[in-house]
């Protein structure tokens, strides 16, 4: 029998050549599932190109639908619901207080996740965009080789989607059994006493309130002097005030030093000196973006320190027919700006003058309650040294809160002392992300249509949260005149 040849060049050569016999052609391959790459793709497919999608994990939706957006905000509701159950007077006699553990709530997560899959897939089967799963990285700029695939694919276009993981330091073990960050925290197999979480931005808040609602005491470590100090002042000490009734303390100015371990529990130590002995330790401190290992050297994309990519407001990169949207080119990390991010980016290659960059975001917090705002705050238009006024509606004295027992919270416009146009929204409380999009539409009217006086000339429904929008309006007007 005739020996077996080693692998050498004539091997080499016909390995190539079998990758050359996969190659596939698009206008445009768009990488990344989430938000901005479904946004993306869709829309030029239904402008009459050709595109494929590549998908790193078993199922498209991204980190959105699988580890991030849907499944915390789905963990959120089912702790409400519960924490609205105990609190309801009516319910008084069914017995005691019910209390539910991690793993009951994530059933719920894992339901709402499986429909938005399902869903999203039909997307793409419907729309007849191939999905196409695993890692891609960059031969050349219009070529590129799906990891593990043995496939080579090419492009006209690209547009890069690839979103955002949860930073982490290297002097942390993440791979320690107590240790988590917001992506593993839905592999968490039993119920803590409890929770340090370190960083207190959005998601830190979101757990924390999570935890809280749950009955767990919660030290939450701040490096700042207040918690989202980006929000206006009122507003941030209201959440302050709220996590504090659900047993969340906050640690302001404070730093973590390092962390130690232990088989049953973590003791977190702190710049200042102070030790904080947990169950486990939820590591909420930044994110990077996905792009590493993508090739991105070999086309001549350097990502900045925090893995992020620079775009143009065409969502352009410095590699002309190479585009980026989401959580992967920075602000604003959210998923509904991350639609319009693909969407832009698409239109900048398939229709130019359809191309709108995402400017004004309304920022929507989905803590216990829930937090949006949009515009500027107090403090800035002080600063500013800007004429202004503000209304205030109080949820408890509105009917339909006083309906549902969802009375904490209130509606805060600010506007110019002098035109009355709308300069800020900041609500506080049940459907804030909702209410808020009401004054967004007329924030964004031009001239004399943006005014406080719309809320006076138009009947809202009754009862509703959005006649809060003319409680708020007389209140401030009334200052005025």
């Amino acid at each position: 029998m005739a020996k077996k040849k080693p692998a050498g060049k004539n091997t080499k050569q016909a390995q190539s050549s079998s990758y050359e016999r996969q190659k596939e052609h698009y206008d445009i391959i768009v990488i990344g599932a989430g938000p901005a790459g479904e946004a993306a793709a869709m829309n030029a497919k239904k402008k009459g190109y050709t595109v494929a999608m590549i998908c790193d994990l078993d199922t498209v939706g991204g980190s959105c639908t699988h580890l991030g957006t849907i499944p915390s905000k789905a963990l959120r509701h089912t702790v409400k619901e519960v924490m609205a159950f105990n609190t309801n007077p009516m319910f008084r006699d069914f017995g005691d207080v019910r209390k539910l553990s991690f793993q009951q709530i994530l059933k719920h997560a894992d339901r709402v996740i499986f429909e938005q899959v399902r869903m999203r897939t039909d997307f793409y089967d419907r729309n007849h965009v191939p999905v196409i799963k695993g890692r891609a990285a960059f031969i050349d700029a219009n070529t590129i080789k799906v990891v593990a695939k043995r496939k080579k694919i090419s492009a006209d276009y690209f547009i890069l989607a690839t979103g955002s993981r949860p930073y982490h330091p290297p002097d942390v073990d993440f791979d320690h059994p107590l240790i988590f960050d917001s992506d593993t925290i839905l592999d968490l197999d039993h119920s803590p006493r409890k929770v340090t979480v370190i960083g207190a931005g959005v998601i830190g808040c979101e757990y924390a309130s999570i935890f809280g609602g749950l009955g767990y005491k919660v030290e939450m470590i701040n490096p700042n002097n207040s918690l989202l100090d980006f929000l206006d002042t009122e507003i941030s000490d209201a959440l302050t005030y709220h996590l504090r009734n659900l047993g969340v303390r906050s640690r302001h100015n404070e730093r973590y030093e390092k962390i130690e371990y232990h088989d049953d529990h973590i003791v977190t130590y702190l710049q200042s000196g102070k030790k904080i002995k947990s169950d486990i330790v939820l590591w909420a401190n930044g994110r990077t973006g996905n792009t590493q290992g993508m090739g991105l050297e070999a086309i001549g994309l350097k990502p900045n320190g925090r893995g992020q990519l620079t775009v143009n407001k065409q969502y352009q990169t410095n590699v002309q027919n190479i585009y980026a949207a989401g959580d992967v080119v920075g602000w604003p990390a959210l998923a509904g700006a991350a639609y319009d991010q693909g969407r832009a980016a698409s239109n900048a290659i398939v229709a130019p003058e359809q191309c709108y960059p995402v400017e004004e975001v309304a920022t929507g917090i989905y803590t216990i309650p829930e937090i949006s705002t949009l515009g500027r705050t107090e403090a800035e238009l002080t600063a500013e040294k800007i004429p202004y006024e503000v209304g205030k509606a109080f949820f408890k004295n509105t009917a339909r809160a006083q309906i549902t027992g969802e009375q904490v919270g209130m509606l805060k416009l600010i506007f110019h002392f002098e035109t009355l146009e709308i300069l800020g929204i900041h609500c506080f409380g049940d459907q804030a992300s909702e209410i808020v999009h009401i004054g967004q539409a007329i924030m964004r009217q031009k001239g004399e249509a943006n005014s406080m006086k719309y809320f006076l000339t138009t009947t809202f429904n009754y009862p509703t949260m959005a006649e809060a929008y003319r409680t708020a309006a007389l209140d401030g007007l009334n200052r005025v005149f």
